[in-house]
């Protein structure tokens, strides 16, 4: 086993694998940017080093920085967690190629095989995977597109090759809107993925989100080595499926297994499909095999889905998931554990004839966002009450303590809550006690829209889709849910000036220290905007911020009298701006488009005026309150 692991990541799945290590014995290692310097996985770790400033692309996603903290730390094994640079192949071979490293997942072959969606298509076609009707090869004109509508039907999908979780996909209804969404997802792709290469898939009407949790090891340890595969069938365990079917935007909300609604031949076809599929692809370490499942919308709920109920191969998320929970819950499989046994060249500890599912388990994110408006993420806020539930069954995955602040600068998590009961009935009600147990105050969540499905018939008798939330629920009932549980985030600024003690935060060769210090009647100590880190040579920039006529920084940008600087009201990336130097606008146009929390949002002008300059471009990212378009 390794001696000591970096885990390059933050928030609760940083301490998540920490506490992992710490069973196993491991030391432990933090990265953190500028503004995570007193974050909960910080503070957990025995040792952490600073990679850079608050924006992620500048510590986070800076993979030479993240390697040399390892290097600098003396660590053995970097693990990466889910998000940020989890699922980049290069980052992993960069971890490969290190002396002393081991990286802690997949092969970068692997992640670069089952990264291109293609790619990934024609191993799992090739396997015996069934896969949705679709193109194996990228699409580069608008013709390919039609062609495919003409002969499997409309809606059409296009998706980005390295997408995922519902971005640089642009759904068709007709061919009229082909070129336009072709153009989209293209510009998107090439946004988030560097990639602006596109494939068609038949867009399923009544989907279900079914994946399957797998663990895989190379008993030769040679897989994907020679043109003969090594890697077995029986080298591959599934842990069961989880059902991610509530969704909003194609993102997940609620998760949970077994799934209410398959039938037991089906749930045994779908996961030895999976096992098949990452076997022929030479997989090890942990994963979860995606798939859809075609929905009876006509369906007795008591009465679940069949075993001729068509599926479909949908994607290989090579790394940890969010809800890795609800299948530890269901099998008492530590997942972390065996990616670090693995890893660590001892094998998986399990075989599938030892994989027992017991009764029901769902997992709850509770993240700062507001459901009632359109889920718009929190900008602020501290957690001045922050009391977990607990109880038989209950567990809560989280980096946060009360007092502390809201970090708004990456994504909307604070923490997991994840219900084990011996059934589906007994594990929502569970839930309910659980969800009314959780007190937090000071910053806004969507634990009242939680509180509201346990009581959604639809949700309760198993039968929605992946395109309930978007299409049928009514908005009213989260805003009225919203109304009568929820908590509104509360500024900073109404904490008591007055300090008695300090936290001080010292960095030597760029290793963390802390120093507590008690002062009695002492005056806040100001801070430089941007923090000591500062960006690097080749790091983005940030967009500029405004200044009025009347003075402020040099460095802003200058607002005639009159005129409007429009800014970002959160974090995010752009997508696309629409409007150029010279253009009119009236008040509601559509000026830019933003994506934060995987969420496109239309930037629109408050009132009518000339578009006097353009400070962002598509694929830029920007801090909230970054001036974008400046009108006169």
């Amino acid at each position: 086993m390794f001696d000591k692991v970096l885990v390059a990541n933050r928030g609760e799945i940083a301490v998540r694998v920490m506490r992992a290590c710490a069973e196993l014995g491991v030391d432990t290692v933090a990265v953190y940017s500028d503004a995570d310097k007193h974050a909960g996985h910080v503070r957990y770790a025995d040792e952490a080093y600073n990679v850079g400033p608050a924006r992620a692309a500048d510590s986070y996603l800076d993979g030479e920085a993240v390697v040399d903290a390892a290097r600098a730390a003396g660590a053995d094994a970097i693990h990466p967690g889910y998000g940020f640079l989890a699922e980049n192949a290069d980052f992993a071979a960069r971890v490969e190629a290190a002396a002393g490293i081991t990286w802690v997942g997949p092969s970068s072959d692997a992640m670069e095989r089952l990264g291109e969606k293609t790619h990934a298509r024609r191993v799992m076609d090739d396997a015996d995977v069934p896969i949705v009707p679709g193109t194996t090869e990228p699409v580069t004109d608008v013709d390919a597109v039609t062609e495919f509508g003409d002969e499997h039907g409309y809606p059409v999908a296009i998706k980005a090759e390295g997408g995922g979780g519902g971005r640089g996909m642009k759904v068709v209804e007709s061919a009229g809107e082909a070129e336009e969404a072709l153009e989209s997802a293209k510009r998107e792709g090439e946004a988030y993925f560097s990639n602006d290469s596109v494939y068609l898939e038949r867009y399923l009407q009544n989907p279900r989100h079914i994946e399957v949790q797998i663990v895989a090891d190379d008993p030769d340890g040679d897989a994907g080595d020679d043109a003969d595969r090594s890697l077995d069938e029986s080298d591959v365990v599934h842990l069961g499926e989880r059902d991610c079917s509530l969704q909003r935007r194609h993102q997940k909300v609620i998760e949970e297994g077994p799934s209410p609604a398959l039938s037991d031949e089906l749930r045994e076809r779908i996961g030895e499909a999976a096992r098949r599929g990452v076997a022929a692809a030479d997989y090890t370490n942990a994963g979860t095999v995606e798939f859809l499942v075609e929905e009876d919308v006509d369906r007795d709920p008591s009465e679940p889905l069949g075993p001729d109920t068509p599926f479909y191969f949908l994607e290989v998320n090579t790394r940890i998931q969010v809800e890795h929970t609800v299948t530890e819950e269901l099998t008492g499989i530590d997942i972390v554990k065996e990616q670090l046994r693995v890893a660590a060249g001892e094998g998986l500890s399990v075989s599938q004839d030892d994989v027992e599912l017991g009764g029901h388990a769902i997992e709850f994110r509770i993240n700062a966002e507001n459901a009632a408006k359109e889920f718009q993420p929190a900008n602020e806020g501290r957690l001045d009450t922050y009391d977990p539930p607990g109880g038989i069954g209950v567990r809560v995955d989280d980096a946060l303590r009360q007092g502390d602040e809201l970090v708004t600068d990456y994504d909307s998590m604070i923490a997991k809550l994840i219900v084990w009961a011996p059934d589906r009935e007994e594990c929502l009600a569970r839930s309910k006690r659980a969800l009314a147990e959780y007190e937090l105050d000071g910053v806004v969540t969507i634990v009242p829209f939680h509180r509201l499905m346990l009581d959604d018939q639809r949700f309760v008798d198993g039968t929605h889709t992946t395109k309930y939330l978007d299409e049928e629920l009514d908005a009213d009932l989260v805003a009225d849910a919203q109304e009568k549980w929820g908590t509104e985030s509360a500024s900073a600024s109404d904490d008591d000036e007055e300090v008695s003690e300090r936290e001080f935060t010292v960095e030597v060769n760029g290793k963390r220290f802390e120093v507590e210090l008690e002062e009695r009647g002492a005056p806040a100590i100001a801070v430089p905007e941007g923090g000591a880190g500062g960006a690097g040579a080749g790091g983005q920039q940030r967009p500029p911020q405004a200044k009025s006529d009347d003075g402020g920084d040099d460095g802003g940008v200058d607002v005639a009298e009159g005129g409007e600087a429009i800014e970002a009201e959160m974090q995010g990336t752009i997508l696309s701006v629409d409007v150029g130097e010279g253009d009119e606008v009236a008040a509601g146009d559509v000026v830019c488009v933003l994506e934060a929390m995987k969420m496109e949002n239309d930037v629109v002008a408050e009132r009518g005026g000339t578009v006097a300059s353009v400070h962002v471009g598509e694929g830029d990212s920007v801090d909230m309150g970054d001036v974008l378009i400046v009108l006169e």
